[in-house]
C-alpha cells in the first residue's frame, strides 16, 4: 500500500469512484448518486478537466478525465514547414 501523497489535503476532495477498491458499492448514499461522508477522494491536482486523485481507503493513485469545462487536448509538435518536411 502506498503512503498518502504529500499534497493530499482533506480540504481538496472529489467524489469519484475508486477503480481499485470500489468501496462505494455497498453504500446506499453513493448508490443514490449523492455525496456521502465516507467515500470521497483526495484531489491532488488537476490540469483542466483531468483530475489527479488518491483514495484515502486503499491509497490508489489515478487520473480521471471529467470531460467538463476546459478539456485537455493532446499536445502535438509541428516538424518542418507547412508541408511537414
Amino acid at each position: 500500500m502506498l503512503p498518502l501523497d504529500p499534497q493530499a489535503d482533506i480540504g481538496r476532495r472529489a467524489w469519484v469512484t475508486c477503480p481499485n477498491c470500489q468501496d462505494h458499492l455497498e453504500c446506499a448514499t453513493c448508490g443514490q448518486g449523492r455525496r456521502c461522508l465516507a467515500h470521497w477522494r483526495y484531489l491532488l491536482s488537476n490540469t483542466g478537466s483531468l483530475l489527479h486523485l488518491q483514495c484515502p481507503a486503499c491509497t490508489h493513485v489515478w487520473d480521471h478525465e471529467t470531460g467538463f469545462g476546459a478539456t485537455r487536448t493532446p499536445w502535438t509538435r509541428t516538424i518542418g514547414g507547412p508541408d511537414g518536411q
